[in-house]
């Protein structure tokens, strides 16, 4: 074998070694948080990943779900073991952290309900509108169901950095609501019916930084009004 041809052979093994060293962080961040054991689990879709596409990608239900949803699940597992919160329900727990001043299990507890919840909204091929008491409720609460929507995206995509915007129920009307972060309505004591996550991880790699467009391609496309109904208090 000439030198040449050795030292091309060697040159690019050495090259193919460190491309495979600087890979591999890549490939470890790219896993899903293990499942956890404990008492809190994720529970699966609803729905298939690709079927919420083109509203919401398969690639961004997929990383959302899989890795931040899982996540919090995971973070909350460890953080409550050995805690009066092990024992609790998911919403118990949001409720009673909340009252702590150390915001660790209920950041998690939160945005573990809050997802849970969220996933639990959409429905493929749905329903284009709400019926029944929902839609008199709306009419009666916003004017009518396209002021509802107005009034629901602007309040949720003026809310600052990350967060969530609800569309809730306060007695008999409804209202719109906005948290920071990972809170949720639960401490409040309102009923939820719709949540609209807008943290990045949400619509970014589908809208970049149009915010707007992608809650009102969810509220228009994929709400699957029966379950928000469903979530009317009497």
């Amino acid at each position: 074998m000439s030198i040449f041809t050795r030292r091309t052979l060697l040159a690019s093994a050495a090259a193919a070694t460190a491309a495979a060293t600087f890979a591999a962080p890549a490939a470890v961040l790219a896993q899903a948080p293990a499942a956890p054991a404990g008492p809190f689990v994720q529970p699966p879709l609803p729905f298939l990943e690709p079927q919420l596409a083109p509203t919401i990608s398969n690639r961004t239900v997929t990383i959302h779900y899989s890795r931040h949803g899982a996540a919090y699940f995971t973070a909350l597992h460890n953080l409550s073991r050995g805690t009066k919160y092990a024992s609790m329900k998911l919403e118990e727990v949001v409720v009673e952290s909340d009252k702590e001043t150390d915001r660790r299990i209920f950041n998690n507890a939160a945005q573990a309900w809050n997802h849970n919840f969220y996933w639990d909204t959409f429905k493929p091929g749905g329903a284009k509108g709400p019926s029944g008491r929902l839609a008199e409720m709306i009419n009666a609460s916003f004017g009518s169901f396209d002021q509802m929507k107005i009034k629901l995206k602007a309040d949720t995509t003026a809310v600052f950095g990350a967060g969530w915007g609800w569309l809730a129920q306060d007695g008999d009307k409804l209202v719109v609501a906005t948290t920071p972060g990972g809170g949720n309505l639960l401490p409040r004591n309102l009923p939820m019916l719709i949540g609209l996550d807008v943290w990045e991880h949400a619509y970014y790699l589908d809208y970049e930084n149009r915010r707007p467009d992608h809650i009102q391609a969810v509220l228009d496309n994929i709400i699957n009004w029966d379950v928000v109904a469903s979530r009317l208090k009497a």
